[in-house]
């Protein structure tokens, strides 16, 4: 990251990348109780890749990157046009007013940076997005699209159904579309300006207000930040109570006495709901949590484990997790996981819209003031007319 205060570039990501999926159908019967894919693990999010097309996976003004990946014997394939490249030109970011008479005297443009892929994993398309922002936030989306697992029926009306549970939705004549979930997990090595970082949970506690307080107000929240010191006190299932997650460089703070770092803006969230002793769920296990936070090994890159077609359980970031390594002022890396649980509808027959889920990760006190400030502002005089046409 450039900041343009200091005029130098600063450590944030030294790598992020989608480490594993794991897609459960919710069919028990003989003939679905397997179908539990580790996408990444079980057929290769890279060899799926697609090359991109302009205007039907791309915007106009994409450039394209072709990719080299690991064939199935080792060997390298080049697939070209797979990643994209673009530029958005968001032009409201934020304003400074005239507050009596509410007009906007400046503005300054967004302009994000996107890099594009797409992998098709079987019947799905899964479109992953990072985009970076002048703000210094690194945005990471992920859009599920594609064509419905399905299984046929005799039914053709919900009144025609004799079974208890027929583990989906009619979407049309004779077809179930089948609940399933997806959980997208990826790897975040973060190095906020340096490898030596700490992964604190700020948590907001609420209060009475002091009876020394002449007001009418009886409340109010505060911050109560603890540092996790362990792997086990890093682990977090979103939802469960209000706190921020930032990690920090404990050995670097701003001229008001804040540590730098970064927080994470997470997606709302989704966790399995397969009982533990699942067979799928102990290879998935580390979809448990929605974070965790681990110390560097280059040897732990993904998720489900280095053979994830033949897991049992036993090499996943659940197990490595249970050496409760110490994480304090360490090189640390975040796993995150967006889910999805998918209930079909007739709208999602026979190819389904796209479902996206995005997260954030945003400055927090890394930078002394906006960044955005530096950024330079609209000329009227060179800007495009956007006169608005007359009928």
């Amino acid at each position: 990251m450039f900041d343009m205060d200091v005029r130098k570039y600063r450590q944030v990501l030294y790598k992020g990348h989608l480490s594993e999926m794991f897609i459960p159908y919710m069919d028990p019967s003989d003939d679905w109780f397997f179908i539990t894919y580790l996408d990444c693990g079980d057929f290769g999010c890279g060899q799926c890749a697609v090359s991109l097309e302009p205007y039907r996976d791309c915007p106009a003004g994409a450039v394209f990157m072709d990719g080299v990946f690991a064939g199935q014997d080792g060997t390298p394939a080049k697939i070209p046009n797979v990643i994209m490249i673009i530029s958005y030109d968001i032009i409201h970011d934020f304003c400074f007013y005239i507050y009596m008479l509410m007009q906007i005297t400046e503005v300054r443009p967004d302009v994000s940076l996107v890099a594009r892929i797409v992998t098709t994993v079987g019947n799905y398309d899964y479109i992953v997005d990072y985009e970076f922002k002048p703000s210094g936030s690194i945005k990471l989306g992920v859009g599920l699209t594609g064509v419905l697992e399905v299984k046929p029926v005799e039914y053709t009306h919900t009144s025609e159904i004799k079974e208890d549970d027929i583990h989906g939705t009619i979407v049309a004549d004779n077809t179930v579309g089948v609940n399933h979930d997806h959980f997208v997990t990826f790897r975040l090595d973060l190095d906020i300006d340096g490898s030596p970082n700490s992964f604190v949970r700020n948590e907001l506690v609420t209060k009475r207000s002091a009876k020394s307080v002449n007001t009418p107000r009886k409340s109010y929240w505060t911050t109560s930040p603890k540092t996790a010191k362990t792997e086990a006190e890093a682990r977090v299932k979103l939802g469960l109570r209000a706190e921020e997650l930032v990690v920090v460089n404990p050995n670097r703070k701003t001229k008001h006495g804040n540590e730098v770092g970064y927080r994470l803006l997470s997606s709302p969230p989704s966790g399995p709901l397969l009982v533990q002793d699942d067979y799928p769920q102990i290879r998935a296990a580390f979809t448990n949590y929605n974070v965790w936070i681990t110390p560097y090994n280059r040897s732990e890159v993904w998720a489900g484990g280095l053979y994830a077609d033949r897991s049992h359980g036993d090499d996943t970031l659940a197990v490595w997790s249970q050496r409760n390594r110490e994480i304090e002022n360490k090189d640390i890396v975040m796993w995150y996981t967006i889910g999805f649980h998918h209930v079909p509808s007739q709208e999602d027959f026979p190819t389904m819209p796209t479902l996206s889920g995005v997260f954030e990760l945003r400055p927090t006190n890394f930078f002394e003031q906006n960044p955005v400030l530096k950024s330079k502002p609209i000329k009227i005089t060179t800007a495009k007319n956007c006169t608005p046409k007359n009928d």
